[in-house]
């Protein structure tokens, strides 16, 4: 069993995949330790369990629109891509996706995935209500107009609370969007314009290997007017983000306007391989340190090029998510894609947080870090919270792993004891 970059071996670990929600819930009830296992898309040890696995992706998928309320509510296993497609067909839509569409609503969610847009939130903060099965089997509900602080610190829980069952998000009505690359963009132009280059269209991402220039990629609401981006050059045909790479795994650009579904992701729905060839690793900065960031960054650049394949600089809204990495701030999220060669690459991920930490960087609760636990915990100001409601929720850590306590299980911190090579979790590259 490993995860989907094939990094992590989790060993000969049972899985389970119950259809129905009463199956699940007697297999928890009966279960030791325990882990949901979503699309696995992740590079560290939060998927990772002393247990077994469920996988969600048996659970009947259901999709119930309350289009007066204005959400959604759908099966917590289902992948983002079947969600949008059939929130669409009905004539709705999400404000916004990640890059990959194939992730699955439960494990995007639990970790803080996001997507980019100056006004656009995490995709947990969409969120308005949860199913989990607790560790006695239980069913809890959690609503955000109803548990109000408790919900807060229960949507970004990296699974340590209970296995999802159905998520409730909220809805807007449909919308078109048309997407355009900008190619040559300047480096300094970009961090010397960046309020004016990451508001120039719905979403916007940078994309670069920090050396002297980039490519911006813009989605535009074609309902609504937007300023453009008046640097670089048009691109002339369709891009990879990665600089040489194919690009017939993205979705349509050169302006075409297409279903938001199939315009916010970078990658077709379907397109994501079963495996990648890569590491990641991302960070979280308070939006005014972004002039710093790409100083710092463009400062390194002959150390990070060698080992990396492509970085994306994106924006995100802050929300009130307890350890959302967007926690009560607005936030820029600075995102490498690395080759696969943990020897290489650990070293310069160390070297990136000794650069970017004093900036305030929270690490992506999926990718890689050399942080410690304690490093991470002092970066959430409502971790202590998040602390003791994991401790009344799940008194024995039935849903725990050594991720999970790393960060908030009182005593030693395991993190801190490990290795580099070993905080990212039994790696075998």
């Amino acid at each position: 069993m490993r995860n989907w970059a094939g990094n992590i071996d989790f060993g000969e670990t049972r899985t389970a995949r119950p259809r129905s929600v009463d199956e699940l819930r007697r297999i928890v009830a009966g279960s030791e330790r325990v882990r949901a296992l979503g699309a696995g898309h992740s590079f560290n040890g939060v998927l990772a369990t002393a247990g077994g696995f469920i996988r969600l992706d048996a659970l009947p998928p259901a999709i119930d629109i309350d289009a007066e309320a204005g959400t959604a509510t759908v099966t917590a296993g289902m992948r983002y891509a079947d969600v949008a497609a059939e929130l669409h067909r009905a004539g709705h839509a999400l404000a916004n996706l990640a890059s990959l569409p194939d992730l699955s609503v439960a494990g995007a969610t639990a970790t803080g995935t996001h997507g980019s847009g100056d006004a656009q939130r995490s995709l947990a903060a969409a969120v308005a209500g949860l199913e989990l099965v607790g560790p006695e089997g239980d069913l809890v509900e959690l609503r955000r107009d109803v548990d109000r602080d408790t919900f807060a610190g229960s949507v970004v829980s990296l699974g340590a609370l209970g296995v999802a069952t159905r998520v409730t998000l909220e809805i807007e009505p449909t919308f078109e969007v048309a997407q355009s690359v900008r190619t040559a963009v300047p480096l300094e132009e970009i961090r010397d314009r960046f309020d004016e280059v990451s508001g120039a269209a719905y979403s916007v991402s940078v994309f670069t290997t920090w050396g002297d220039d980039a490519s911006v990629w813009l989605k535009r609401r074609t309902d609504r007017p937007e300023a453009g981006l008046d640097l670089g050059t048009p691109a002339q045909g369709p891009l990879n983000p990665v600089p040489g790479a194919d690009p017939a795994s993205c979705t349509a650009q050169l302006g075409a306007p297409g279903p938001w579904h199939l315009r916010l992701p970078h990658i077709r729905p379907g397109a994501t391989p079963d495996a990648g060839d890569e590491l990641q690793s991302e960070y979280f900065l308070p939006r005014a340190a972004a002039p710093a960031a790409f100083d710092a960054l463009r400062g390194i650049g002959g150390l990070l090029g060698p080992v990396l394949h492509v970085a994306e600089v994106r924006t995100v809204r802050g929300d009130d998510l307890w350890l959302s990495p967007a926690y009560e701030r607005d936030s820029v999220a600075f995102h490498f894609t690395w080759v696969k060669d943990a020897p290489r690459v650990l070293p310069v991920i160390a070297a990136v947080e000794e650069l970017l930490a004093p900036l305030g960087a929270r690490p992506h609760w999926a990718k890689l870090t050399a942080m410690t636990g304690a490093d991470i915990r002092s970066c959430y100001r409502r971790a202590s919270d998040f602390a003791e409601l994991l401790a009344k929720s799940d008194p024995d850590g039935k849903f725990a792993n050594d991720f999970v306590d790393g960060l908030f299980s009182p005593g030693p911190d395991p993190l801190s004891q490990r290795s580099r090579k070993a905080r990212v979790w039994k790696s075998d590259f």
